[in-house]
């Protein structure tokens, strides 16, 4: 399934991005193999030494690429917020600094990369044996979101599923079951999500919920429980009820069901790639992809505006 957003992406010229703190092997090669694929042009920061070594003990060649020096970690991210906010680069992708360096720079208000949205994140996976992409989103970034942080949560994953050019989504909101329990917050957000999309508060989404797991992606589960709508059992996008539980089912699905994934967060003036050391080069390309797609998207619809 990423195969076809590899090579749509390809179809483009690459897309500015800054690759913030490259100063690991998995990082470095990461990004150039993004670049070799014609799906971005790097700019990368941080400690220039360090990066050219990792890029000498790994054979790596960076002499079309430039760097833009930065001695820590932290003023790094701050550099690329920079060139964000100027538009030399027109995403941001992590390199081998912690996620919350990065996204401690992202989401300051007096750097201007935030919108009236919560950032959230979205991992996407290619499962076996299932049709459809599957979205799973927050399981990164919001820990324990309220209903306001819900509504850009399922916003922004509607608006990536769009930006890709895949249609209108279908979004089960996740929960332990498929009826409102007042006992269960999980299922109250869920109905409130629900008629906030039919009252025009999220958009371009058709959204249901609470959903059990089962009855969210089996057809055959959800005629047995008796659900009829058109989001029960072939769902696109799985809203979690917190990020525990959205990490634990993106993992399950990544290391027990051998889904091939990608991820990135949403929300900013510019989509942020987070990528992880237990990556493959395929999830690494696939990352790259979708941020260069989802940028150009981004780009188009300002112009529009």
């Amino acid at each position: 399934m990423f195969t076809d957003l590899i090579h749509r992406a390809r179809v483009h010229a690459p897309v500015p991005f800054a690759v913030v703190w490259p100063c690991e092997e998995h990082a470095l090669a990461g990004a150039l193999d993004a670049a070799k694929g014609g799906l971005i042009q790097p700019v990368f920061i941080g400690d220039e030494a360090r990066i050219r070594a990792t890029a000498q003990n790994n054979q790596l060649d960076l002499r079309a690429y430039q760097i833009i020096p930065a001695p820590t970690p932290e003023s790094a991210a701050q550099k690329a917020v920079e060139l964000a906010k100027a538009h030399h680069v027109q995403g941001i992708m992590k390199g081998s600094l912690h996620t919350d360096a990065l996204m401690h720079a992202v989401v300051l208000p007096s750097n201007g990369l935030c919108t009236t949205r919560r950032i959230s994140h979205v991992f996407l996976l290619a499962v076996p044996d299932y049709t459809n992409l599957l979205f799973v989103t927050d399981a990164a970034i919001n820990i324990f979101p309220d209903l306001a942080t819900k509504q850009d949560i399922v916003q922004n994953a509607i608006d990536l599923h769009i930006g890709l050019g895949l249609g209108q989504p279908r979004v089960a909101i996740l929960s332990a079951v498929e009826v409102i329990n007042p006992k269960i917050p999980s299922t109250l957000d869920a109905a409130s999500l629900c008629k906030m999309a039919e009252r025009g508060q999220i958009t371009e989404g058709i959204l249901d919920g609470p959903l059990g797991m089962d009855n969210a992606i089996s057809p055959e589960a959800a005629r047995i429980k008796g659900l009829v709508s058109p989001v029960a059992g072939r769902a696109q996008i799985l809203v979690a009820p917190d990020l525990e539980a959205g990490n634990m089912l993106a993992k399950n699905l990544i290391f027990m069901a051998q889904a091939e994934s990608a991820g990135i967060a949403l929300g900013a003036k510019v989509p942020i790639v987070l990528t992880s050391r237990a990556d493959s080069v395929q999830a690494r390309l696939a990352s790259a992809a979708i941020g260069a797609l989802y940028a150009r998207h981004m780009a188009e619809q300002q112009d529009v505006l």
